[in-house]
């Protein structure tokens, strides 16, 4: 049976935003993204969040195959466990068009590793706008957030940069550049849905990551 897709079809690109968050949390999209040749489309497993489709990465049966040109996934894949994750690689591929990239940011397990190990589990590692965050809240979420009546704000996985991307080619993805943010404790990661050249890819990756 053909899909019959939620998302808008005209000359603008599309950009997929997975687990795109509440409106008003003040996430901000990469500047690369914000500009007339692009429109968002926010996918969310949250009805509060006001979602322009209502799912989830392991399941975006509402986008249809090979649709948008590019998806954005913020600190959202390390809430998948660990067998989940090439289920939702392989929906980012789906929808994915010929051509198109997915961008994933996520935290940065080593470094939050490397606060534990001298014994700074609580220590503030950065500021955000819940307050400080400490290794234990990169590692397992923020306890702001977690609790048994949304499991799914849960951490169950975490990644090094070069996990993340050995991830993303086993499990179909072409090529892709990374890059780590140590001072922020985060990861970021650019993997195209088909063979581009080195060159073509370092340009992107300098447009589009921090």
């Amino acid at each position: 049976m053909k899909r019959e897709s939620k998302v808008p079809r005209n000359n603008t690109k599309i950009l997929l935003n997975v687990g795109a968050g509440h409106p008003d949390s003040g996430a901000k999209l990469p500047k690369y993204f914000i500009s007339e040749g692009w429109r968002e489309v926010r996918l969310d497993i949250e009805p509060e969040y006001q979602p322009d489709i209502l799912g989830s990465m392991l399941d975006m049966s509402l986008v249809a195959d090979l649709s948008v040109d590019a998806i954005y996934s913020s600190h959202n894949i390390e809430h998948l466990y660990f067998n989940e994750i090439s289920i939702a690689l392989k929906e980012f591929r789906r929808v994915l068009k010929p051509g198109g990239f997915v961008v994933i940011t996520c935290p940065d397990i080593q470094a939050a590793a490397e606060m534990i190990a001298e014994d700074n589990l609580f220590a503030t590692a950065y500021n955000s706008p819940l307050g400080p965050v400490t290794p234990f809240d990169i590692v397992f979420s923020h306890r702001k957030l977690t609790s048994r009546e949304q499991p799914y704000m849960a951490h169950h996985c975490g990644f090094t940069l070069s996990v993340l991307v050995n991830t993303l080619k086993i499990n179909g993805f072409a090529f892709s550049i990374g890059k780590r943010r140590k001072e922020a404790f985060d990861l970021w990661v650019l993997a195209t849905h088909t063979p581009i050249s080195d060159d073509e890819l370092t340009d992107l990756g300098k447009k589009i990551l921090p």
